[in-house]
């Protein structure tokens, strides 16, 4: 490995995963902000690049804090319906939501960001088409029981690596998409940088 040092400015356990699976070194630090203030400015028509934006602003933070490591933001929004769906605040929230994504097809974007010396590198977004089945009330309870709370930390109450597999019956895109992070782009800027051998 190189003498780069790597942060994750972001606290997602599936993120974190991600970056531990693929052998890469790094450090996190949540990056601090109002993501409902950039949610408000930012067009609703463009989820996709709503990623990218909360990712860019989450990279730009921690490396003007920390000005000689490179700084990988990321960020992943969920479109349904012709609008932008936030994280369910309550287990009954979570239920409406997942009723009227039924049988539908949402997308999932996840956006990355990569920042040194507190300028933007690089950033870039990935979008995957989620079409969940049309489960039973039953299914729905059970799934709801089983994760608990743990739900309210997913934008779409799911967990693809989890028994949220379940609510799905096909799914076009990149796994690592759907988890919150274009990882193949994100691995070829870090070998580019230098952060990873090439």
């Amino acid at each position: 490995m190189s003498g780069e040092r790597l942060i994750l400015a972001s606290k997602s356990a599936a993120r974190r995963a991600m970056l531990e699976g693929a052998g890469v070194p790094f450090a996190i630090q949540g990056a601090e902000g109002d993501e409902n203030v950039v949610k408000a400015a930012h067009d609703p028509a463009d989820p996709a690049g709503l990623a990218v934006e909360l990712a860019r602003i989450k990279a730009l933070a921690v490396s003007r804090h920390d000005p000689e490591a490179w700084v990988l933001g990321a960020d992943q929004t969920l479109a349904f319906a012709g609008g932008l769906v936030s994280k369910a605040p309550t287990l009954e929230a979570a239920r409406t939501r997942l009723t009227a994504m039924r049988g539908q097809v949402h997308k999932l974007h996840s956006g990355a960001a990569l920042a040194c010396n507190g300028q933007l590198v690089w950033s870039g977004v990935d979008t995957a088409a989620m079409r969940m089945r049309d489960f039973s009330d039953a299914f729905l309870d059970a799934y709801l029981a089983a994760e608990g709370e743990a739900l309210l930390g997913s934008v779409g109450s799911y967990r693809l690596e989890g028994m949220g597999s379940q609510l799905f019956e096909a799914v076009d895109g990149d796994y690592f998409t759907v988890l919150g992070l274009p990882l193949w782009p994100v691995l070829a800027e870090l070998r580019r940088a230098g952060v990873l051998a090439a």
